[in-house]
């Protein structure tokens, strides 16, 4: 990064998915080993192909107001809960409106809302539609609500890149950032699509784990038995901050967003092309004026696919070499969809501020053709002096592909 640019600071995380309702309750089940996986008691989801999934079971009344519940999609609710976190340990800080901003990616926004109200007008006719039907499905509601809720009025995006969305929204708002276009940046990632049309989807095309009588178990990143990854939901928000405004306010430094990088395959619609993947962390190494030497370890995307896990092993293993410590915490928490990159953003930082990595769950046997260095245990302890930063792959359908480079200050 040009020694003359803005500094892209983190001053505050939030998340809710199916292991907490926040960021500490987060880290606290990811360093225990714990899985938010459970099987599906719906009774829509007993005739699917997979019956298994990761919820969010907070009670969401708990978080948001009646009215906030009736007005939005899951997915924007979620979005709101994280967002009201993340801002909250930034220390809702005094910013001008017009240099205030919000972006926040999805891959699918409000579908459930979708589904559920053509139900109704099927149905029971068109009396039976909701009013807030269409504020309700818009892909853009999640930023639109937090924009509203904390008074951001310098612009309100929403990348919709697949299962790269939210990685690439931390992209965006460090670039805003970095530009001087703000000096404030809700960013993140979120999804809310456990829903059968969904699984169906996805089952279809044989992406999923059918272990259904086994739910924790069936998400298992890098092992050799691994059989397809595991639905879940959830939203992951960080505070992006000019160098400059968080210094004058005196906030706490998390982090930093030091470079991150966007590139399309331009291959196939859902086949990933490895070189790509090479190319983009290399271009975000390149972005934040480092080398790969200087990475200290590695939160993959590695979703649990039996295709997708050895390309993306590959990839890592052609820029940073098998010694790298490499996880992913998609095996605690299932893939997140567009939630997925924010929420290992949010990984990231806390294992920067802690020295703590989580490990990869349920890698019994690690795939004979990942020749990297995969986290295992639950709670890897980085070594003293080691390079204090973390890169964060996401990619998606699309031939989405972002890296993030994030350091501890």
């Amino acid at each position: 990064m040009p020694a003359d640019q803005p500094r892209a600071l983190i001053t505050g995380a939030g998340t809710i998915n199916p292991l907490g309702s926040s960021v500490p309750e987060t880290w606290t089940g990811l360093l225990a080993g714990q899985s938010g996986i459970a099987a599906l008691d719906e009774d829509w989801a007993q005739q699917l192909p997979v019956r298994i999934a990761g919820q969010v079971t907070a009670d969401l009344s708990e978080h948001l107001t009646t009215r906030e519940l009736k007005r939005m999609d899951r997915c924007g609710q979620l979005a709101l809960v994280a967002a009201r976190e993340a801002w909250q340990q930034a220390g809702a800080p005094d910013v001008d409106p017009e240099r205030f901003a919000v972006v926040i990616g999805s891959a699918y926004g409000g579908l459930g809302s979708t589904l559920e109200q053509d139900r109704a007008l099927t149905s029971g006719g068109p009396r039976r539609v909701s009013p807030h039907t269409l504020t309700r499905l818009m892909v853009n509601g999640p930023a639109a609500w937090v924009s509203i809720d904390l008074g951001a009025r310098g612009g309100a995006r929403t990348p919709v890149s697949a299962c790269a969305s939210g990685a690439e929204a931390i992209v965006q708002g460090a670039e805003m950032i970095r530009s001087g276009a703000a000096d404030v940046v809700i960013a993140g990632g979120v999804d809310a699509s456990v829903n059968d049309l969904v699984i169906t989807g996805f089952s279809q095309i044989r992406a999923l784990s059918t272990r259904n009588g086994e739910p924790q178990l069936a998400s298992r990143p890098f092992d050799g038995g691994r059989d397809g990854f595991v639905l879940a939901e959830g939203a992951g928000i960080v505070v992006l901050e000019s160098e400059a405004h968080a210094l004058a306010r005196g906030a706490a430094i998390l982090g930093a967003v030091a470079g991150g990088a966007v590139t399309s395959d331009a291959n196939d619609i859902v086949a990933a092309d490895p070189a790509m993947q090479r190319r983009v962390m290399q271009k975000a190494l390149e972005s934040a004026g480092m080398q790969a030497s200087e990475i200290g370890f590695v939160h993959a995307h590695a979703t649990s696919t039996p295709v997708g896990d050895r390309l993306e092993a590959q990839a890592i293993n052609a820029i940073f070499g098998a010694d790298v410590p490499v996880t992913s915490t998609k095996g605690h928490t299932g893939h997140l969809l567009g939630g997925a990159g924010a929420l290992a953003a949010v990984v990231v930082v806390q294992a920067l501020q802690t020295g703590q990595l989580p490990g990869t769950a349920n890698v019994e046997a690690l795939d004979p053709e990942v020749n990297l260095n995969i986290v295992t245990e639950n709670a890897h302890t980085l070594a003293p002096g080691s390079a204090p930063a973390g890169l964060v792959n996401a990619f998606g359908f699309g031939g989405h592909s972002v890296a993030l480079v994030i350091t501890k200050d």
